[in-house]
């Protein structure tokens, strides 16, 4: 038994493998960097074996936000402790996981657009190479964040129609006076920002909107992709804003000169066929 996670600060999918089936389970985000010990043990120890019952798992692949180089041997001694029975352990970068269900054991170029946006030159083994993606207010240029931001900008800057103004006031219950309280007065507002992404989606034909997606994903491949100068490589990417705007990502990717490999919602079923 094989047990590989994809995680993110807000939900982890586990895939539980066996010789002749995948399982597929989740429970809420575990990342080092904003939870204490206790907290992740008690999502490994309660949320997670409440849904695999006692199941003898020999092997822990988990990929997750947060885990820097210092704290996969953090991470490792915690899914120890909730599994002791494991013989072997390893926690890797959401990048590393990625990039490993994206592009296998071959050279590629991997990126996340969702939420958040990174991307890193992997050789077929490791990550070699890293644009830093400097977070949604400094950087993450095409991500969830972003294009909520933008959007936002564009609507209330007079840039955007007044129809999709007043269609946005009504369908979402926000006005600017609330848009600022939730940007600048309560926590995780890249959430909120990326949240804003399903209305974008639904008038994204609009010709203002359409540009604006545009420009985020040339800014994207501009700014963090043209760094790795390897232009003779298949961009790929993993997430939720490159699944849903794949036409627009494609197209962005034609404008600045990238061709594009595999666009997947999820990285799991990759990263299930990686181990495999």
């Amino acid at each position: 038994m094989m047990l590989i996670a994809d995680s993110g600060s807000t939900k982890t999918d586990w895939a539980l493998v066996s010789t002749s089936e995948v399982t597929v389970v989740h429970t809420q985000g575990i990342n080092p960097v904003h939870q204490s010990r206790e907290v992740i043990i008690q999502i490994l120890k309660e949320e997670l074996k409440s849904q695999l019952g006692d199941v003898m798992i020999e092997n822990v692949r988990f990929y997750g936000s947060g885990v820097r180089p210092e704290m996969e041997p953090v991470v490792e001694a915690l899914i120890r402790d909730s599994y002791p029975s494991v013989k072997t352990v390893e926690a890797r970068s959401d990048m590393l996981g990625a990039a490993r269900a994206l592009c296998g054991r071959k050279e590629g170029i991997a990126c996340i657009l969702g939420t958040g946006a990174n991307s890193c030159y992997y050789d077929g083994v490791s990550v070699v190479g890293n644009t830093p993606a400097m977070g949604y207010i400094l950087g993450d240029e095409g991500s969830g964040a972003w294009i909520g931001k933008r959007f936002l900008h564009d609507l209330y800057k007079g840039i955007l129609s007044k129809n999709i103004l007043k269609e946005f006031e009504e369908r979402t219950g926000l006005t600017m006076s609330i848009i600022i309280n939730k940007v600048y007065r309560e926590p995780m507002a890249n959430r909120f920002l990326a949240s804003l992404s399903g209305f974008v989606h639904s008038c994204k034909d609009n010709q203002g909107v359409h540009q604006l997606l545009i420009d985020g994903f040339c800014d994207f491949l501009n700014f963090n992709i043209s760094p790795y100068q390897r232009r003779d490589l298949p961009v790929s990417f993993v997430g939720s804003i490159a699944y849903y705007y794949e036409a627009e990502l494609r197209e962005a990717a034609q404008k600045t000169g990238f061709a594009v490999g595999v666009i997947e919602r999820s990285p799991l079923n990759g990263l299930v066929n990686f181990e495999k």
